[in-house]
């Protein structure tokens, strides 16, 4: 199929990286559904999500409710963070696909990234899937291995999957509509999953071995980002914890970020502030 009307449905950096490679493909949707603009910082600006950026640079229409008025050849979500109604999954010709980034059925849900490195995997990946009224439940059209390096983050973990998703989505698009591909129904039996992550639980628990309160700097930054309190002229004092490495079986802090500072390095911070392990 030449030219698909195609709607796309997503909402963070992950769903903006994927919908910018989709435009530079020739696969530019009639319109790009997201979530309304939220207050953001400490001062609380009223900020659009990335997705909603990417479209506006590309004029493609964009609203921010779950409504579609049309019917489209094929719906297109990456990272939307909401469950989609059966009915609006239907109104497409060829359905929905989903780009995931794990290799399903593992770690179906809200925290794939998250998951995989706060459990220390060496290697992860992205799935193509056909959309169905469960989480991340419907049957695999593609899906691609990826390894997880030692000092990835969310950030870049996240950022590598997207770019590695969108080239995979762009390739299964035309063999998808062109029945190509045979639909694999997962094997549920195997089927993990992932919660919504908190703010509170970035809150490092100190009794914790040195390796998983490292990993999850790494997987809760640069959000919800990993944290702990120490005292200073009595009063107490929110740190975050930006980077880390253990070493001889300790862990090391490299950079941190007191309340109401800037981030700064270990060394720097303990000139005028209590030690923290």
């Amino acid at each position: 199929m030449e030219n698909p009307r195609i709607i796309f449905i997503g909402t963070p950096e992950f769903g903006a990286i994927i919908l910018e490679k989709l435009v530079l493909a020739n696969y530019k949707p009639v319109l790009v559904i997201t979530n309304p603009d939220e207050p953001v910082g400490r001062k609380q600006v009223l900020t659009p999500p990335p997705v909603k950026l990417i479209a506006q640079k590309y004029g493609i229409p964009v609203i921010q409710k779950l409504e579609i008025k049309e019917n489209p050849d094929l719906i297109i979500v990456a990272a939307y963070g909401k469950i989609i109604p059966k009915e609006i999954l239907n109104t497409a010709k060829y359905g929905a696909i989903n780009v995931h980034p794990s290799l399903l059925p593992k770690y179906r849900g809200a925290s794939p990234i998250q998951t995989a490195i706060l459990n220390g995997d060496k290697k992860t990946g992205v799935t193509i899937m056909l959309m169905d009224e469960k989480m991340d439940h419907g049957p695999i059209l593609m899906n691609k291995e990826f390894g997880i390096m030692n000092n990835d983050s969310y950030k870049t973990l996240s950022e590598k999957l997207a770019n590695m998703g969108a080239v995979l989505l762009i390739e299964t698009i035309p063999r998808y509509l062109d029945r190509e591909i045979t639909p694999k129904e997962q094997e549920h039996s195997k089927a993990t999953f992932t919660k919504i992550i908190k703010k509170d639980d970035g809150l490092i628990d100190w009794s914790k071995k040195p390796e998983d309160i490292e990993r999850q700097i790494r997987a809760f930054n640069p959000w919800p980002g990993s944290f702990t309190f120490v005292e200073k002229n009595g009063k107490k004092l929110r740190v975050k914890i930006l980077e880390a490495e253990v070493l001889d079986n300790k862990l090391v802090i490299k950079k941190v970020q007191p309340e109401g500072k800037k981030e700064m390095p270990y060394e720097e911070y303990l000139l005028g502030y209590p030690k923290i392990c």
